[in-house]
């Protein structure tokens, strides 16, 4: 067990070791190999299960790309959780994307839905819909059926789920957590993929999140979308949305009790948990970032509103010539007030301060007097902190990014060859 974190109101949060999607009651999942994905290390697993253990339906929220460019299966979980908030479970492909596809890639769609469906124990009608990889390829659709039909899932299967759903990710992104609220102890796991294609506008590459409390599904909807804000909605590896973004959240309810809602003394705690682990997920994609040899952790402060301080966090952590200051380890802070400029966000720039590690390196609009040579050594460990304070106001936001390296060109410029 890792170390615990403290909340407000003294609830303590427990991370689990080896925690993940299937940590929380309520859950089996699994993972196997088809076929689709020839890349990645191994167990190369590539089709995925998540699914409630009972007959009871999971209560399910999501948010998706906002890329105008969308994969059938995200246009399939859009549908379905508009008209419904209980669903049996979510079913997942990766190395091919199914966008851009046609007819013939809804229907194909439409058929992982149902071939999940049976194998879970529900219907077509109420089972979410995964697809990850390369885009404008057909699913092999007979590989896809004899592994969906061949997956074991079991509590012990959100390992192998975490697995399957990785693209180019250099290992699996799992994490689960425990917290006890008036004598009830509930939990919350989850699992994410991401590595390219990194700059989302909805939610994450792929984010899966489980909890088994019990929650009132339009409560679980709201709480959702401001977890996400602050989480995966903040990183970015090379400022390009993917087409299949999708952040899921499943409640069993197996805990027990009365459903969480905004006046439940559980709701802030679980707001949290949701939080805390969504916000470790979102740091691992960002650092695992292809190519990448260190995590960018940049904090806008100073800023007239909570927007303008993100947009300004998100432009420096996506800015390319930043990335590559990091990897040079170049005390260059003007790309930092450059992008922080550009950002949209109001910047006085006599009145504004940037820090690279421990070093301020402007000082209310006047270069500041600093070894740049210790600058330079702190743009070197495994995580970079970047600090811009507008000069304007009193919020703050914090975003996620990683460094370009040589091997970012390497591994996209092969991804298909």
């Amino acid at each position: 067990m890792t170390s615990p974190l403290t909340a407000d109101g003294g609830i303590t949060f427990d991370w689990i070791d080896g925690g993940g999607v299937t940590t929380p009651a309520g859950f089996v999942a699994g993972g196997i190999y088809a076929g689709i994905k020839t890349y990645g290390s191994e167990p190369r697993l590539d089709v995925g299960i998540i699914a409630a253990e009972g007959e009871t339906p999971l209560v399910a929220a999501g948010v998706f790309t906002k890329n105008a460019v969308t994969g059938h299966p995200v246009t399939h979980d859009r549908k379905l959780l508009a008209s419904t908030s209980e669903v049996r479970g979510v079913v997942c492909n990766s190395g091919n994307a199914n966008t851009a596809t046609g007819t013939q890639g809804a229907e194909d769609c439409a058929r992982m839905a149902e071939l999940a469906g049976a194998r879970i124990g529900g219907d077509a009608g109420n089972v979410l819909v995964g697809s990850t990889g390369v885009i404008g390829r057909m699913l092999p659709m007979d590989k896809l059926a004899a592994a969906i039909e061949g997956i074991e899932l079991s509590r012990e299967g959100g390992y192998a789920f975490s697995r399957a759903i990785m693209t180019t990710d250099t290992h699996e992104k799992q994490y689960a957590l425990r917290f006890t609220v008036e004598g009830r102890t509930y939990h919350v796991g989850g699992c994410a993929k991401g590595s390219g294609m990194i700059h989302p506008d909805m939610a994450t590459m792929y984010g899966f999140i489980t909890t088994d409390a019990p929650v009132d599904p339009a409560w679980l909807k709201q709480a959702w979308k401001s977890v996400v804000d602050v989480s995966f909605n903040m990183i970015d590896v090379d400022m390009d949305t993917s087409t299949s973004d999708m952040g899921i959240v499943l409640a069993s309810g197996a805990a027990g009790g009365d459903p969480i809602d905004a006046g439940h003394p559980a709701a802030e705690a679980l707001t949290t948990a949701l939080g805390e682990v969504s916000m470790r997920l979102a740091k691992a994609i960002a650092r695992d970032g292809e190519g990448a040899t260190c995590l960018i952790e940049v904090t806008a402060s100073g800023a007239a509103t909570i927007e303008d301080a993100r947009i300004a966090a998100r432009t420096v952590t996506s800015s390319p010539l930043m990335k590559t200051a990091v990897t040079g380890r170049d005390p260059n802070w003007g790309r930092v007030m450059m992008a922080a400029g550009r950002s949209g966000a109001k910047v006085d720039q006599d009145n504004a301060s940037v820090w690279i590690g421990p070093h301020c390196v402007l000082d209310h609009g006047q270069p500041a007097e600093v070894d740049l040579k210790a600058v330079s050594d702190a743009m070197g460990g495994e995580l970079v902190t970047i600090r811009v304070d507008l000069g304007v106001g009193d919020a703050s936001a914090t975003a996620w990014g990683c460094n370009l390296t040589h091997e970012y060109v390497s591994i996209n410029a092969d991804y298909t060859t």
